[in-house]
């Protein structure tokens, strides 16, 4: 997902998908554990739209406060 798709979307939708993210990372982790992954290279796509979700809350989060 893009950062440009992530910024027009409410902190209500990006914290949901946040939460779908996380537990999508969980359920590959043990996919992994178990030698059933077919596509490894999800993990790091969830791992980094999970980063990509966190940073853009924080910086509403901050210009929020600083407003």
């Amino acid at each position: 997902m893009k950062a440009n798709e992530l910024r027009t979307k409410t902190d209500d939708e990006l914290s949901d998908r946040l939460s779908e993210l996380q537990k999508e990372r969980f359920n590959l982790r043990f996919q992994r554990a178990g030698g059933q992954l077919e596509n490894t290279a999800r993990v790091r796509e969830v791992r980094r739209d999970i980063a990509r979700i966190k940073t853009i809350l924080a910086g509403r989060r901050a210009s929020a406060a600083g407003a």
